[in-house]
């Protein structure tokens, strides 16, 4: 009977090696590629959340009409939960085509 197998050792990268990684242009394209995605998707989720808030608030009589079996409000709030599910997967497809690749090969590049 076979013993359990040791789990290949990783290099520790120092912390020179952090740092210069951190500046170099591979890590900032990298960087600026997550952002350029991860905030203006946040920001309009934000803005959609805060407009269902304020319709909540201030104009509860459009909220409580009627519509398709159930009122306004309870129609905008299943899209709140629609949109949220909707942005993760939207978020890891991207994600898996665009940063993924690039920072598997950063932390191979670090740990050797």
């Amino acid at each position: 009977m076979a013993g359990p197998t040791a789990a290949p050792t990783r290099r520790e990268p120092t912390p020179d090696e952090f740092v210069a990684m951190q500046q170099s242009p591979e890590f900032q394209e990298l960087r600026s590629t997550f952002r350029g995605f991860t905030f203006p998707v946040m920001i309009v989720a934000f803005i959609w959340y805060v407009v269902y808030v304020l319709l909540a608030t201030f104009l509860p009589e459009t909220m409580a009409r009627p519509f398709l079996g159930l009122n306004v409000g309870l129609w905008l709030g299943l899209a709140q939960f629609l949109t949220t599910f909707l942005i993760t997967w939207i978020y890891v497809r991207w994600a898996n085509a665009n940063i993924e690749p690039r920072a598997a090969h950063i932390r191979q590049e670090m740990e050797g």
